[in-house]
């Protein structure tokens, strides 16, 4: 049975968070507070933030920086998922990708759909792996980014989620790399 067991350690996940918006502050960004709240809850560790205006140049720079840093795990984005013209977040991203996590996209249409039905479609939401590190791109909604984390986020980055989990993995990820 899928859950918890507590009979593991805790292993806390750096984790770095990318807000992108041409309207926003960070005072104003509510989706990377969120997620800053849910994370810290969770007992893992902000390790950067930053909010960039939706360009492609800007949000791949970004990214490039923290995926090249061995003291991010993971890095989770929320905006520019859309179809708008500024929406570029998955054409920055995705080519960064060594590996797509498509469950993810699939596991976020699946629970954003119990909350919003076909409206689900309009979201680009992604996820991979490049040079060892985790990627999610989340839409720019609070209630999307609660979805993404709530249902899961906080599950697959808790080394003690059974039967299986993104953390038990990671240390495994380079393996290509070291010619293992």
């Amino acid at each position: 049975m899928p859950g918890i067991d507590q009979n593991l350690p805790f292993v806390p996940v750096r984790i770095a968070l990318l807000t992108m918006s041409d309207t926003r502050t960070a005072a104003e960004d509510k989706s990377g507070n969120l997620l800053v709240e849910l994370i810290t809850l969770a007992g893992h560790e902000v390790a950067a933030r930053a909010l960039v205006k939706d360009d492609v140049a800007a949000i791949r720079a970004t990214v490039e920086t923290w995926i090249a840093d061995p003291s991010i795990d993971c890095v989770i984005t929320t905006g520019g998922t859309g179809f708008t013209g500024r929406d570029v977040t998955p054409e920055a991203v995705r080519p960064l990708f060594e590996k797509d996590i498509d469950g993810f996209s699939a596991l976020f249409h699946m629970i954003s759909y119990q909350k919003v039905a076909t409206s689900t479609m309009q979201s680009r939401a992604c996820g991979g792996v490049a040079h060892g590190t985790y990627i999610f791109c989340l839409p720019g909604s609070t209630g999307a980014c609660r979805d993404a984390w709530d249902g899961i986020l906080k599950h697959q980055l808790d080394a003690r989620h059974r039967p299986c989990n993104l953390v038990e993995i990671m240390p495994r990820l380079e393996e290509h790399r070291r010619g293992s």
